[in-house]
């Protein structure tokens, strides 16, 4: 009980407690939400911890050293809380979830015992189960540079340095046909080259989709300048038309886009000289000059 604060300690001494488990998720746009397996609500830190989400959550395991820490939460799906659709859309997707101990009659006698991630989460039955993710599953991630022939940075970021905000490179413009969520048809889109969106983001601004981001996987210029855009996979909640939409210009990662497409070569994080498996297997010889390079009769 070393993390414990004397005011907990001594209440827990008692031999006869009053504990709760309280959690807040916070949500990737910012939201926070707060739930507790007591009877009624609690407040702390800002955050009200609700109720009437039949909330029931199993004890944390932990242990030493780097093993991951886990535990789960199960709870009931409301419009006001967290919703099918929200889960459908992947709003709780890696949601950063804190978890304490508390004292339910004075909130000040509380030790946080939980800090890490919202993993797999399922639903059924008008409920929902959360599987926690402690702060060592991040151990669990490749670490280290990748060599290979193409890019390892994401457009934009801080490693690429492109800036997206640069005329012609992305397109803010109100959704027209939907279709499947996965389709997107406009009568009148013009001024980019054919499948210049390609492998580029798709970013929901408005509507009830806000915040959503696919992936492009085609981008094809119609008759006149209709255009006609397909992510990947089919976004968790469907823009509506009107809603306003970005688009931002693909990059597949190899040097001739970055540095014919975005000017942006001297950012570039791939190899592109980097010999292929050929190489790996050839062997030395006598009787001619063997460097890698292609041989021209």
């Amino acid at each position: 009980m070393s993390g414990y604060d004397a005011g907990l300690r001594a209440h827990l001494a008692t031999g006869t407690t009053t504990l709760c488990r309280a959690y807040a998720v916070r949500r990737a746009d910012g939201r926070v939400l707060g739930f507790t397996d007591h009877d009624r609500d609690l407040s702390f830190d800002g955050i009200r911890f609700r109720a009437d989400s039949g909330l029931t959550a199993g004890a944390v395991q932990q242990a030493t050293g780097l093993a991951v820490g886990n535990a789960e939460a199960v709870g009931a799906l409301r419009s006001d809380a967290i919703s099918e659709a929200d889960i459908l859309a992947g709003r709780y997707d890696g949601a950063e979830v804190r978890g304490w101990l508390v004292n339910w009659t004075d909130v000040s006698q509380r030790a946080l015992q939980f800090g890490g991630t919202l993993g797999e989460l399922t639903r059924s039955g008008g409920a929902f189960s959360a599987e926690l993710r402690g702060l060592a599953e991040v151990l669990n991630q490749p670490q280290g540079q990748i060599y290979h022939a193409r890019c390892t940075a994401i457009l934009g970021d801080g490693r690429c340095r492109f800036d997206l905000a640069t005329p012609g490179f992305a397109e803010e413009r109100p959704a027209e046909g939907v279709t499947d969520a996965r389709v997107f048809h406009f009568a009148s889109f013009a001024g980019f080259e054919d499948r210049w969106f390609e492998k580029g983001r798709f970013r929901v601004l408005s509507g009830p989709a806000a915040g959503l981001v696919g992936a492009v996987k085609n981008d094809r210029l119609g008759t006149g300048a209709s255009r006609e855009i397909e992510l990947w996979q089919a976004l968790g909640t469907a823009p509506q038309p009107g809603d306003l939409l970005r688009i931002e210009a693909g990059c597949d990662k190899r040097e001739e886009v970055c540095r014919l497409k975005f000017d942006n070569f001297d950012n570039f994080r791939g190899f592109p000289d980097i010999p292929g498996e050929d190489w790996l297997m050839s062997y030395p010889v006598g009787a001619a000059v063997n460097d890698g390079g292609s041989r021209r009769g």
